[in-house]
């Protein structure tokens, strides 16, 4: 009697797998930011999966293990002006980049989560679990004072991000 095949199907014969990560509080401001953004996208794109809230990067391993493309988005600070959203494509051969996102953690220094996405990162490619290529999406924050909603410049920031995130998976091969 043979075995079942327990492999994972090879990437030509399965749709891409995208997931999208909020990193955040909602307890915290402006820090809600990416989870509202998530879930947002998740509503107009099915296909992509909601990872679900995501309070500290570790909790990304186990959840983005495989994906094709991951879309972290995250309220950071970079001293740029409230609201302003920009994306950084996580080099896959580098564990980091040489961009800072404040909040992020890109090099963890800056990181108000317990590890920086870098290092998270790093990990996962060690263990073979990290997503192919990894897209932030960091929304520059004003309050991160405890307490509910967003900052005025924060909540009109939402949509641009929303749309910034619909055309990275509707990009995706």
């Amino acid at each position: 009697m043979t075995t079942p095949d327990r492999s994972p199907p090879s990437r030509a014969l399965r749709s891409p797998r995208v997931v999208l990560a909020g990193l955040g509080s909602p307890y915290r401001r402006d820090d809600a930011a990416g989870q509202l953004v998530a879930e947002r996208v998740a509503k107009l794109k099915p296909a992509a999966i909601d990872i679900g809230p995501v309070p500290d990067p570790l909790d990304l391993l186990g959840r983005w293990d495989g994906a094709d493309l991951a879309v972290i988005i995250d309220a950071v600070r970079s001293g740029r002006a409230p609201g302003t959203v920009s994306t950084l494509e996580l080099e896959p051969a580098e564990p980091t980049s040489t961009a800072r996102l404040g909040a992020t953690g890109a090099h963890g220094a800056a990181s108000t989560h317990g590890i920086g996405l870098a290092g998270v990162l790093r990990l996962a490619r060690a263990v073979g679990a990290a997503p192919r290529r990894v897209v932030v999406v960091g929304i520059e924050g004003e309050d991160f004072a405890q307490g509910v909603g967003l900052s005025p410049a924060v909540a009109t920031a939402l949509p641009g991000a929303v749309d910034i995130v619909v055309g990275l998976v509707e990009a995706q091969p």
